[in-house]
């Protein structure tokens, strides 16, 4: 009997224990668990997943861009170096406008931000190219060079862009703009000429805007300096009159000052040259000229051997490192240069944009005997390297092309007779004779 009932009791037990593990096993919150653990399980490698897709497609971007950059640096670099390698001799006008068309195409696509960079260096490759082509044509055929830029700028190559402007004859810009005449050309501003009341002829005056010049520290010295020179080398020409206008004040009165009795104009322009070269001098100290002919001009210095004087150069690159060197040390007296091309295409040229001496003289006279004409003796004579410097009265921009010889003043058909009409020193002058020289 109680053996049955421990029978009974163990069965019991038994469906008890099944009864609880069946209900545990499949009840729902046990299902759910399960459930949330596989799906938690599942979910996890999705965001790694979701993540790593992003990461990839940032990298993406990345090697893409850095892929067009290589590409379109290779081809700008590709671009330089066929305008380079271009022969002189085969460049046509066509070759230099299908270079401003190239120019102008990369500006028109400057208005994409995202390849603002990559049309930029294209740009400049093309204003690079352009710039290059028209040296080789400077040196090439120097007429169809004038021709060319005279028709391309400024309406598509800026007059400061040109690599010479010395015979390019001034082109207002609303006249280029807007002015244009069938064959595409426009009115250009030559030197005009206008007969005065004594019925000698004269120079217009310049009408283009006065630029304002801003002296710096250096030049201020040099200026003062300078004046004190002019002083000592007039004998005793002063004016109380500050900055670059006193300066033009004493050469004007020392060019118009009366003479002594058997002392002509034509004797005393040659005494305004031989001031001015002894104050360059003064100012140059005893210690550049000596190095400059040795340096620049390949001057040999006296050491006692047979060739002593004798001149081995110029160095090739004495005109242009002087191109490179005078607009620190020279802008005191013509205001902002910069170096460009000579008219043979070389280098060692120095575009003047707007000469303070002429400007504030208004002066022709001033122009030619004090400046130009001694600044080429001295550089010739003192320095041993040939100077042209050649101003241009429309614009009042000068040339200076160091290394090349330059034409005298009678033969050369670009410089304009006369003196310019609102000049002082010719009313200063008036009744006087022999005075012809002063202005050529």
């Amino acid at each position: 009997m109680s053996t049955r009932r421990s029978a009974l009791l163990m069965i019991g037990v038994a469906a008890l224990a099944s009864a609880s593990f069946t209900t545990t096993a499949f009840s729902p919150s046990s299902y759910a668990s399960v459930s949330t653990k596989r799906t938690t399980n599942h979910l996890a490698p999705t965001k790694t997943t979701l993540h790593s897709s992003l990461s990839n497609n940032e990298d993406d971007d990345v090697l893409n861009k850095l892929s067009a950059e290589l590409k379109e640096l290779a081809e700008c670099t590709s671009l330089v170096y066929n305008y380079l390698s271009k022969p002189d001799k085969s460049v046509s006008v066509e070759d230099v406008v299908l270079a401003c068309d190239a120019v102008d195409a990369a500006i028109n696509n400057n208005g994409d931000d995202s390849k603002l960079v990559l049309n930029q260096l294209r740009q400049k490759s093309h204003e690079f190219g352009r710039y290059q082509l028209l040296v080789k044509l400077l040196k090439s055929d120097y007429d169809a060079y004038v021709k060319t830029a005279e028709f391309l700028s400024p309406s598509r190559i800026p007059r400061g862009e040109l690599p010479n402007v010395q015979d390019v004859a001034y082109v207002p810009l609303s006249a280029a703009v807007g002015s244009e005449v069938e064959d595409g050309t426009a009115e250009t501003k030559n030197v005009a000429t206008v007969t005065g009341e004594d019925g000698q002829p004269l120079v217009a005056d310049c009408t283009l805007e006065e630029l304002t010049y801003k002296d710096s520290p250096l030049d201020k010295l040099l200026l003062s300096i300078f004046r004190n020179l002019v002083t000592t080398h007039t004998g005793g020409v002063k004016s109380d009159i500050r900055g670059i206008k006193g300066l033009l004040a004493q050469g004007r009165q020392y060019m118009t000052m009366e003479l002594p009795e058997g002392v002509t104009y034509e004797d005393h322009t040659k005494a305004q040259h031989t001031m001015v070269k002894n104050t360059l001098g003064g100012l140059m100290t005893p210690v550049l000229p000596p190095f400059y002919r040795i340096f620049m001009s390949g001057i040999v210095p006296k050491l006692g051997t047979d060739y002593d004087g004798k001149q081995i150069g110029p160095w090739f690159y004495a005109p242009w490192l002087t191109s490179i060197v005078t607009p620190t040390f020279f802008g005191f007296l013509v205001g902002p240069s910069k170096p460009n091309r000579r008219s043979d295409g070389q280098r060692g040229g120095l575009i003047v944009e707007k000469c303070k001496f002429l400007q504030e003289s208004g002066c022709k006279g001033l122009c030619l005997h004090q400046c130009k004409l001694p600044a080429q003796e001295f550089f010739k004579e003192e320095l041993g390297l040939s100077l042209t410097v050649k101003p241009n009265f429309v614009t009042q921009e000068c040339q200076w092309s160091f290394g090349e010889e330059p034409v005298d003043v009678a033969q050369d058909e670009s410089f304009p007779k006369g003196c310019l009409v609102g000049c002082d020193s010719r009313k200063i002058m008036a009744g006087r004779k022999s005075t012809d020289v002063l202005c050529m």
